[in-house]
């Protein structure tokens, strides 16, 4: 039997990407050694931070 995880991730989600956007993605996992998942939680994050920032300034901006 498996190893309880302590944040376990159950959810799986597809996408559909280009040949070229597959290459750059098979690019970035041999030169950073992560795996895709990881790449996606990582550009998640900074999506997220640069979201963020944009309303920010929106506020700032009122």
């Amino acid at each position: 039997m498996g190893r309880m995880r302590e944040n376990p991730r159950y959810n799986v989600i597809s996408m559909r990407v280009s040949d070229e956007e597959r290459e750059r993605l098979q690019q970035i996992m041999e030169t950073t050694h992560m795996s895709v998942s990881d790449i996606m939680r990582e550009a998640m994050d900074l999506f997220t931070v640069k979201l963020e920032q944009s309303q920010d300034a929106d506020q700032k901006a009122a």
